[in-house]
């Protein structure tokens, strides 16, 4: 019994260790990327396209009151949080990091903000298709082929119950993997069982597609696929790639 008892403890120490050795490379890594300057007053960013460029995929009034409404909303009450709580100065990745410390707006505010902002430039019109070059190698590498990424992803973002994102991310050892999370929760996030640096997501809470879709949530995932740009995708997996040092 003490035999046993001291072989599960070390695997559950060499777990946590694995654990807090991953949050921390992911914290290091994001310090490094772009947005990492992300801090206090927040902004939108201009919408990279006409609301209804991305028809008839996503429709326009859907992108207009998305962005114009929701996202404007986030935003605006991120700003309050943090001034309200003396934190306007903390790069938001920093919150993002010991997102447990802070309260319970800036973590849903500031989830709403940066998953909006890099959700928009994810997608393009006439997106869609297939990766190419280092990111199909490595969604081959990590799913199998390109169709079983594709289905993960489209499942993990069906079966999220009620609102959230479904995520494609690169953990501490750079490999993707597919992740959702609830409300406004990114994998950034010190919160996250499994942490990693975003290079695409799909909204769904219901805002995102009830105008057009109305319940069916699989429609405009299945839609989603026709509008992605792969180009920025990439881009943010090249950035993710170099910030972790691999």
């Amino acid at each position: 019994m003490n035999k046993l008892f001291t072989v599960l403890f070390w695997v559950v120490l060499m777990v946590l260790s694995n654990s807090l050795f991953s949050q921390n490379a992911i914290k290091e890594a994001s310090q490094k990327l772009n947005e990492y300057q992300l801090k206090g007053q927040y902004q939108q960013a201009p919408l990279p396209y006409a609301f209804n460029a991305l028809e008839p995929y996503l429709d326009a009034e859907t992108m207009e009151i998305h962005y114009s409404k929701h996202h404007a909303g986030y935003t605006n009450n991120l700003n309050k949080s943090v001034s309200a709580s003396g934190l306007a100065e903390m790069p938001l990745f920093d919150l993002f990091a010991e997102i447990e410390k802070y309260p319970v707006a800036i973590r849903n505010n500031g989830g709403g903000f940066y998953n909006h902002l890099i959700f928009w430039q994810m997608l393009k019109p006439n997106g869609g298709g297939e990766p190419t070059g280092a990111l199909a190698a490595a969604i081959k590498s990590a799913f199998g082929d390109y169709t079983a990424f594709q289905s993960e992803f489209s499942k993990a973002a069906s079966g999220r119950f009620g609102s959230g994102w479904a995520w494609l991310s690169v953990d501490s050892a750079g490999k993707l993997f597919v992740s959702s999370t609830a409300n406004q929760d990114n994998p950034l996030m010190s919160t996250e069982l499994q942490q990693g640096i975003p290079v695409l997501a799909i909204d769904v809470w219901e805002h995102a597609y009830y105008l057009k879709y109305q319940n069916k949530r699989g429609d405009y995932i299945s839609s989603f696929w026709r509008v992605v740009n792969w180009d920025e995708v990439a881009n943010r997996y090249a950035q993710a790639l170099k910030a972790l040092n691999l």
